[in-house]
């Protein structure tokens, strides 16, 4: 696994839009906050054209995009990429990207939601290592989270604990100055499941090398010429394949259907656990819980589950590294992760 070079005071952390961008102007106000930040912090932001542009959904057509991401990719001043935005067309871009420009230069890549189409693709394709994590407007907020320092800290090139937080942000707010923290209200449970046994457990620890995002995503990977899934699940078995999924607006039938395309085209093999955040727009037509999907699709292999976990779009989300050997344990609610480079 290749772990691209830590972010350093001096460099410079540019910023791209390979799905949609920014139009609003609390979004502008949010994104010229968090560029202040960086500054502070010692790290220049570097922003791309079409960062704040966005017309039916896209900040600009998939090759310019693909373009876009490419300059900041062979930028020799930056060290990190994070998305400005997530959206639903940044498969658009896949087709017109060169991978061999991103294997010869490889940089951290950020971003989470529709952003899994980049950052699973470059782990899976090129065995380089991203993040899966805050999109940059998240950093705009006046007074940063804790989650905020930890990735930071992470992409600087410390391999720290993340403790799971005490509340999450159980649903969207409409901004008014574009510098809102997260109205985190919720209490954090985490729930762990050994369908093996039957039962519902109190305390468990699962290790391996981690991979994932959000699923509504994953799913249109399936099949393509980017989908180099199996190769990748043979090529690391010795260590274990540690599933950490999350989902967008996907409900109890498509989660079901979705969990066993993934099963039945092999990205199971070698699995020794799975991790799964809080879904964001779960509904269900057939009286079935998120836990009973899951269940139904994944139940079968054994393998042991955390449920409701601080991945994906319920914010604060942790910092989670593709490609990077992870620990999870979970106690009584609560869990941690820590990732090793190796």
């Amino acid at each position: 696994m290749i772990y691209p070079l830590p972010l350093e005071k001096g460099y410079r952390i540019g910023v791209t839009a390979p799905s949609d961008g920014i139009a609003k102007e609390v979004d502008f106000a949010r994104f010229d906050s968090a560029v202040k930040h960086f500054y502070e912090l010692g790290y220049p932001v570097t922003e791309t054209a079409h960062v704040r542009r966005s017309e039916k959904g896209r900040s600009c057509d998939g090759n310019t995009r693909a373009k876009e991401l490419l300059e900041l990719v062979q930028d020799d001043q930056v060290r990190v990429i994070i998305a400005a935005s997530g959206g639903d067309y940044l498969v658009e871009m896949l087709s017109h990207l060169d991978l061999e420009v991103l294997k010869d230069n490889p940089k951290w890549m950020q971003g989470f939601s529709d952003i899994t189409g980049l950052s699973f693709t470059v782990t899976t394709n090129l065995d380089i290592a991203t993040i899966y994590a805050n999109n940059f407007g998240s950093f705009g907020m006046k007074n940063w989270h804790n989650s905020l320092v930890q990735n930071i800290r992470i992409l600087e090139g410390q391999d720290i604990v993340q403790e799971s937080f005490d509340f999450f942000q159980d649903g969207f707010i409409e901004r008014i100055t574009g510098l809102e923290e997260f109205a985190a209200d919720k209490e954090v449970q985490w729930k762990i499941l050994h369908p093996s046994e039957g039962k519902e457990k109190d305390e468990m620890m699962l290790s391996g090398r981690a991979i994932g995002g959000c699923l509504d995503v994953l799913l249109n990977l399936v099949g393509t010429r980017f989908d180099t899934t199996k190769k990748f699940v043979e090529k690391y078995q010795s260590d274990g394949i540690l599933w950490y999924l999350e989902s967008f607006a996907l409900g109890s039938e498509s989660l079901v259907r979705g969990l066993w395309q993934l099963k039945e085209a092999g990205w199971f093999q070698n699995a020794v656990g799975f991790i799964f955040g809080r879904p964001c727009f779960y509904h269900t037509d057939t009286d079935t819980t998120y836990e009973e999907a899951i269940i139904s699709a994944i139940g079968e292999l054994g393998l042991p589950i955390i449920l409701e976990a601080d991945i994906g779009h319920k914010p604060p989300q942790l910092t989670m590294m593709n490609g990077a050997i992870a620990t999870v344990y979970s106690k009584d609610g609560k869990g941690n992760i820590t990732f090793k480079r190796r």
